[in-house]
């Protein structure tokens, strides 16, 4: 089809445009490898199923928006089919060899997908466009408020133009291509529907003007491509190459909450958490690579919904643009996300939850936390009341150790000393030990454990906070000082398994302490009341209405540890109607208590993140607000009673304990 000098021409254009390309992604290879840790190749051979699941069929991606994902698989897909379109278009220029025409059926399934998923990518390209630049839905941007660089505030919608310009204009004009030919030759192919029928209105044309045609639509159609390719590494569509690095590279973690392990006994560590770029994991600089400026982080950040300036799409693509603009990871991280916003994050893991692309921003802004904390001493002032209580009473209440078994007054709880080969070991939590609400939750569980009859212990005196709050919060010295105690105390122990009343605290022993030597079998108390009811050894009296419930997942539960199913278990078997909320389960939103909330005031906004979930919540319609965690506990009933307390809130365990047949 080509002529000898134009393949001369398009060999050199692509030679040029493979050297310009390699350049770009030198530069980013080189940003890669400048952050901290080392890349684990064998990975992605373990996740090979995964990956397949998520590259190829977009598995994340519809978790939120349906109609839009659908859009976007049409063009994801096209890309993938478009890969072997263009190859054998180029293979035609050179030898007017059409490959898939010879291929039998496979070639006959293939030019089918081709011709649908064409047009796939022009409607869906279309219909993504008009919803951009017409509809401008707030979703697609961020408030003027939050710190986001000036250049991508503008650079977003016009790479989007770009792009879609680009290949709108490819997928169009390679459709053309191909009606040409057909009508060139008077066939009506029955694999390609759509193509057939632009070829139809090509009837009546000379052959001439169809080859002219036929020859124009491969150079526009190609070339596209060809001059497209040197800007690819500074699009954001060059995630349909990081993408894949991304899910098959990242670390292993036991949840997506799960922090580094920092050893603080290692003298020649010098800097802790991040307070430039550089310092953050190679693969939290290749998120920035991997953004696809969708936004979904931000959609559901409870600090960005209550009016805060924290955006965790913000500071992904401020990452992104610094370096698609000459920058390096020298940068300082204040400069890409302010503190206020740092301060602002619940630690919820919603961003890292729902990203498509398997981006982690929360543990960014966790990193650099540990910067002012460790480096800066610079946090909060409220926060020192919560750390001065953890170095010296080990509890964030700074209540004495000595009254740590005080809730258990007239109640029957063995301690450790009493029962040292026990069944269950109950971690009561520093919150039910201490604070007089959720003390109501220990005493509940007591009774529900005395109840079944299970031979269970506790630590009393001896248990510490886990430090959950402390690691959130930058304190890694905090933390690791109450791990090491704990996990050397558990281990003495040795557990046959623990269950926990609070969810920061199974997190934190289940996902966090195995990097400390303490490897244990972690439940929740949602849990093993299930079990119990289950093992019918404890019953509960069904008399009366069936009061309407609705269950607030808190997020180190559902989000963290994947555990929503026992919770409502429990709620029904106890003979209440459970409601949902339209954000439950892993898509629960935050009370707003975690990430060290609990002992700080919220950073300004429009709502506090409290009173919002609980309006949710009352929205359902529900006589009673169920919850299973402490910090949850503290925060909705703040928020019922600033409503006019109509509505309670309880643990699960007190709804359970209340039902209990003798």
């Amino acid at each position: 089809m080509l002529t000898f000098s134009e393949k001369i021409l398009f060999t050199l254009a692509v030679l040029v445009s493979l050297a310009l390309t390699y350049r770009g992604v030198k530069k980013i290879i080189g940003h890669i490898s400048s952050g901290q840790g080392k890349i684990d190749w064998s990975l992605p051979l373990q996740r090979i199923q995964a990956l397949i699941r998520k590259y190829f069929f977009f598995q994340p991606v519809w978790r939120l928006r349906p109609t839009v994902s659908l859009l976007h698989s049409f063009i994801g897909w096209g890309f993938f089919v478009y890969v072997l379109v263009n190859l054998s278009d180029v293979l035609y220029g050179y030898v007017g060899l059409k490959v898939f025409y010879h291929a039998g059926v496979l070639g006959n399934v293939f030019r089918l997908i081709a011709d649908v998923i064409s047009m796939g990518i022009l409607v869906g390209m279309a219909s993504l466009s008009f919803r951009r630049y017409v509809l401008q839905p707030a979703t697609l941007t961020t408030r003027e408020t939050t710190l986001l660089d000036p250049k991508a505030r503008s650079g977003i919608w016009r790479d989007s133009a770009i792009v879609t310009g680009a290949f709108f204009t490819h997928t169009l004009m390679r459709m053309l291509e191909e009606s040409f030919h057909l009508a060139q030759i008077n066939l009506v192919d029955p694999w390609q529907p759509f193509i057939s029928a632009l070829a139809g209105v090509w009837s009546g044309a000379s052959a001439a003007s169809l080859s002219v045609g036929e020859h124009v639509a491969w150079w526009v159609s190609l070339g596209l491509v060809v001059a497209f390719l040197p800007y690819f590494p500074y699009s954001k569509h060059l995630h349909l190459f990081i993408v894949p690095l991304n899910f098959g590279l990242k670390p292993e973690r036991k949840s997506i909450g799960q922090l580094s392990y920092i050893n603080l006994e290692d003298s020649s560590i010098e800097q802790f958490g991040a307070a430039k770029m550089k310092d953050l994991g190679w693969e939290q600089i290749l998120d920035s690579f991997a953004c696809i400026q969708c936004f979904r982080c931000q959609e559901v950040c409870p600090a960005y919904n209550t009016g805060k300036i924290l955006s965790p799409a913000a500071l992904e693509i401020n990452k992104r643009y610094h370096l698609n603009y000459g920058g390096s990871t020298d940068v300082p991280m204040l400069n890409l996300i302010s503190e206020e916003a740092v301060w602002a994050c619940t630690s919820c893991g919603a961003c890292v939850d729902i990203c498509p692309v398997g981006n982690e921003p929360m543990r960014d802004i966790l990193d650099i936390r540990r910067n002012l904390s460790m480096m800066e001493s610079s946090f909060p002032k409220q926060l020192e009341n919560a750390f001065k209580g953890m170095e010296r009473n080990q509890n964030p209440w700074n209540v004495s150790q000595g009254d740590r078994l005080k809730w258990a007054d007239g109640l029957n709880v063995p301690t450790i000393e009493q029962n040292a080969e026990p069944e269950i070991l109950w971690w009561v939590g520093c919150a039910p030990a201490t604070d007089p609400r959720a003390q109501k939750t220990a005493q509940a569980f007591a009774k529900i454990l005395n109840t079944a009859g299970v031979n269970y212990a506790v630590l009393g005196k001896n248990e510490a906070c886990t430090g959950d709050s402390a690691r959130r919060a930058g304190r890694e010295d905090i933390f690791f000082g109450l791990a090491t105690q704990n996990v050397e105390l558990l281990n003495e122990v040795a557990p046959k398994r623990i269950v926990t009343t609070c969810p920061h605290c199974l997190h934190t022993i289940k996902n966090e302490y195995p990097a400390f030597g303490g490897n244990y079998q972690v439940i929740h108390h949602t849990q093993l009341i299930n079990e119990l009811v289950g093992a019918g050894k404890i019953s509960m009296n069904l008399d009366g209405d069936m009061m309407k419930i609705t269950f607030h997942d808190p997020c180190y539960l559902g989000r963290h540890n994947k555990i929503t199913a026992e919770p409502r278990a429990d709620l029904k078997s106890a003979g209440l109607e459970v409601i949902e909320m339209p954000r439950h389960g892993e898509k629960s939103f935050c009370c707003g208590a975690g990430g060290a909330q609990m002992w700080k005031e919220e950073e300004p906004g429009a709502a506090h993140v409290n009173a919002t979930r609980f309006a949710e919540a009352k929205a359902t319609g529900a006589e009673m607000v169920a919850v299973g965690c402490p910090f949850c506990l503290a925060m909705m009933t703040d928020a019922s009673k600033s409503d006019g307390g109509n509505i309670p809130v309880k643990d699960i365990a007190e709804i359970v304990a209340e039902r209990l047949k003798a």
